[in-house]
């Protein structure tokens, strides 16, 4: 069996939009994420366990509204309460977050392959975002995520790195491709590089 990614049909590489006579570090770069682990962790309202008491890869679950935990191979977004979306490129990780999230307090789904993950990086990032979507990205920082719409598909966003920005986008796998489409189109003006 061929494992495919969510964009392996529309992603190209190259340059696109307004990239004419433009330094190459003033264009936006966007990719397709690949090959991560993605994992729902919910704690069931009946559950006694304090989150605190709890840690996956050496970092604690954090019930701080929109924050995210993170080291070099794992980021912990804050979803809502007692909700989180754990991403990292230790696939093994399944196992001891089945071992450390029983099943009498956590439910812990593996959304690995039902989601498609953007990333978009340069000046403009925001300015990208903004043309699709209500949130105000102006206090938007780095370990900083959001739930919100953008052209009417719901996406999560998470701040990886300022300076310039560099932010992921996770829809559903489904709506991969119109959502790439969405956020390419409204690149253009700026100029994008796709990697």
């Amino acid at each position: 069996m061929i494992k495919l990614s969510p964009l392996h049909n529309i992603h190209s590489i190259g340059s696109y939009g307004n990239y004419e006579n433009k330094d190459e570090k003033n264009l936006i770069k966007i990719l397709e994420v690949k090959d991560l682990l993605i994992v729902q962790l919910v704690q069931y309202k009946n559950s006694l366990l304090k989150i605190e008491d709890l840690e996956v890869d050496g970092l604690k679950l954090n019930n701080q509204a929109l924050t995210v935990t993170c080291n070099k191979n794992t980021r912990i977004l804050w979803n809502s309460p007692k909700n989180w979306l754990l991403m990292s490129i230790n696939k093994d990780l399944i196992k001891k977050i089945n071992e450390t999230f029983k099943e009498s307090d956590f439910a812990a789904t593996d959304l690995s392959h039902s989601r498609s993950i953007i990333e978009i990086e340069g000046k403009n990032a925001k300015e990208v975002l903004k043309k699709g979507c209500p949130f105000n990205f102006n206090s938007f920082s780095k370990n900083s995520c959001t739930n919100s719409i953008y052209n009417g598909i719901s996406f999560s966003a998470d701040m990886v790195a300022e300076n310039p920005d560099k932010i992921r986008l996770i829809t559903l796998r489904s709506f991969g491709e119109s959502f790439y489409h969405s956020i390419t189109d409204a690149s253009l003006e700026f100029g994008y590089k796709a990697i």
